[in-house]
């Protein structure tokens, strides 16, 4: 469970420095890049380790940069002298506040390696921020202050970075001059995580004792202070744990198609970032989610064509064939090719100040590919202090849960335990375009394998032909008491005289039969306005116009029926009246009910109305009667 790897090899570079510099700088040109977070408690010791890790770093190079002193500018840590204590005062200037509020990130260089550390903040309320900082970490450094042992927010972390999928994990156990270097102290720290991160399914981790304010047991080992420990050093460590890239080679060819390169008719490549494995010109490749295969003919880059290219490379490919390939397709191994499907199980951590709402349109993103989204009722939310599942209906900031997924077309993925590039993905809020959730890919649903799309015989274009119209959705949207139902009704009778098909989808009536299950808390109101798009959808399939009464009090919603139809068949109509107006009207009493209390969540009391921000008709109330508006109705849908 707990590694202590072998202690490192003394440092030699000196005799490539005298012999051929330009060899000497070209290997720190092209030397593999870590990223690693350092979290825990409040108070670990994070900016103090990070402190001694750039100081230290420093250090290791002081010789060589010397004797590179013109090249400085060429090199990580450029020669500069840097006082320890200094340094720790600067990275640590949130003393004057208690905490860390945002990721700091740092960059650093030893000669094996470069490196960019994310400082994370300790509190749990800032759970998003830790988040931010893991998604692109290969490795995590929990820190544990040695006098105070394994706490709540070192589970909190450690639970996090496993879920986020960071392959290596180092309990830095800190402030051990703090502890008189107590050997007993630092193994049953050791001992207490271990049977906490065999809990949670974390197999293996490296613990090191350490001193960032001392220096002990980061840059050599063993400290003096510490002649028990047999392992290596911390950085020591970082230099030679493997990296993300060294491990994706390993697997399967994965490109996500950014764009499509096509700058003369006689050129199509595919550009892309490898996030797996590697490729050769000759390879053979499919497109998901198409299916379609063919070989690779060149890999293009700016610098000449390569004849084998890897899991990091930035490349444009092009094929042997002419197939049917865009951005978010992704090019894959023939013979082992990711999923594609509509409905999968993730885990979500919510990073938003506004709760989740299930059954809202959301952007899905997830590596090239951009979709829409609902989330459904979170199955569970986990306690990570406890590992308990929780039953509840939302999942609020930095809640973290499980939840099904529905997106509005197939996407390419896999598992996040198998690929971070290909099962990690963000929710985006429509009208803000605010990140509201970072997700990770469990296993697609196996209805989503089962239920195919039937090919059917007629199609909606001649169901419409039929009628001698084309369809559409014209979808009311209002306050109550704005003269939705009035003018809905009198738009209906006047197509009707016209001879058109239509049928009139009121929202009272509906909540009598097909949503008569449903309330009116933001949730129930998302899933009312969902069936209501999906019957209009069917009715306009069916060549119908489609009129329907709905104060939809959601932009969000209003979208999401939108995008449910093909291009100019959804009509908003905003039925704008004033508040006062409609509550002075009042017909059944709701805005009194409402006003009393006797009615929660009503629309334009205590629950918002957003309005149309570009309808494409507009029906001013107070300017024209309900027979004008109709006629205006039908002149601009029939006209």
């Amino acid at each position: 469970m707990a590694d202590q790897a072998s202690p490192e090899p003394a440092y030699v570079t000196d005799a490539l420095i005298a012999e051929d510099i330009e060899a000497y700088l070209a290997l720190h040109q092209h030397k593999g890049l870590l990223r690693f977070i350092t979290c825990g408690s409040v108070d670990d010791g994070k900016s103090t380790l990070i402190g001694r890790l750039l100081y230290d770093s420093k250090m290791i190079f002081e010789d060589q940069l010397a004797a590179l002193e013109a090249d400085s500018k060429r090199v990580g840590t450029q020669g500069q002298e840097i006082d320890f204590a200094l340094l720790v005062d600067g990275l640590a200037a949130e003393r004057e506040q208690g905490i860390t509020i945002d990721v700091a990130y740092r960059f650093f260089s030893t000669e094996k390696r470069k490196f960019i550390v994310a400082d994370t903040p300790g509190h749990e309320q800032y759970t998003r921020n830790m988040v931010t900082g893991a998604s692109t970490a290969d490795l995590a450094v929990i820190l544990i202050d040695a006098r105070k042992g394994v706490l709540v927010q070192t589970r909190r972390h450690s639970y996090l970075a496993h879920l986020l999928g960071i392959r290596h994990l180092v309990l830095a156990v800190n402030k051990m001059d703090l502890v008189d270097y107590d050997q007993a102290t630092f193994d049953k720290i050791v001992e207490d995580y271990g049977h906490f991160a065999r809990s949670i399914g974390i197999e293996a981790f490296t613990a090191i004792p350490i001193s960032g304010f001392k220096g002990d047991n980061i840059t050599q080992a063993p400290s003096a202070n510490t002649p028990w420990y047999g392992g290596s050093s911390l950085i020591h460590h970082l230099e030679t744990v493997e990296i993300a890239n060294e491990a994706d080679q390993a697997g399967p060819l994965r490109l996500a198609v950014q764009w499509v390169n096509r700058p003369n008719l006689d050129f199509r490549g595919f550009a892309g970032l490898i996030a797996e494995g590697t490729v050769k010109p000759g390879d053979a490749v499919r497109v998901v989610p198409s299916g379609k295969t063919s070989t690779v003919a060149r890999i293009v880059t700016l610098d000449g064509d390569l004849d084998e290219a890897v899991a990091g490379q930035s490349v444009t490919l092009t094929l042997a064939d002419e197939i049917d390939c865009s951005r978010g397709d992704v090019i894959a191994a023939a013979d082992a090719p990711p999923e594609a499907a509509d409905q999968f199980e993730a885990a979500l951590v919510w990073m938003s100040d506004e709760p989740l709402i299930p059954g809202r349109g959301y952007w899905l993103k997830l590596a090239t590919q951009t979709v829409n989204a609902t989330v459904h009722e979170p199955k569970y939310e986990v306690n990570v202090n406890t590992m308990e599942h929780l039953a509840v209906k939302t999942l609020a900031l930095n809640a973290i849960g499980v939840a099904e997924v529905t997106t509005d077309k197939p996407i390419v993925f896999e598992p996040y335990e198998t690929s971070r590039q290909l099962g990690g993905f963000i929710l985006v809020d429509k009208l803000t375009n605010a990140t509201v959730a970072a997700g990770m890919i469990h296993f697609s649903l196996r209805r989503a394998q089962n239920v195919h799309w039937q090919a059917l015989e007629i199609s909606r274009e001649q169901h419409a032909r039929l009628k001698n119209q084309k369809p559409a959705v014209l979808w009311f949207t209002g306050l109550s008491g704005s003269g939705k139902s009035t003018i809905a009704n009198l738009v209906e009778k006047k197509l009707h005289r016209m001879n058109r098909h239509t049928f009139l989808l009121d929202g009272d009536n509906v909540r009598h039969g097909l949503n008569k299950d449903l309330g009116f808390t933001e949730a129930d109101r998302i899933e009312n306005i969902r069936r209501v798009g999906e019957v209009a959808k069917l009715m306009a399939d069916a060549g119908l116009i489609v009129i329907t009464a709905f104060i939809s009090p959601f932009r969000a919603e209003r979208e999401m029926v939108r995008k449910m139809l093909p291009e100019g068949e959804f009509v908003e109509v905003h039925i704008d009246t004033p508040l006062a107006l409609a509550e002075a009207r009042d017909v059944k009493g709701l805005y009194k009910k409402a006003r009393a209390g006797e009615l929660k969540n009503f629309t334009g009391i205590d629950s918002p109305y957003q309005e149309p921000e570009r309808p494409e008709i507009r029906i001013d109330t107070t300017a024209m009667t309900p027979e004008q508006a109709a006629d205006l109705i039908v002149d601009k849908v029939v006209g």
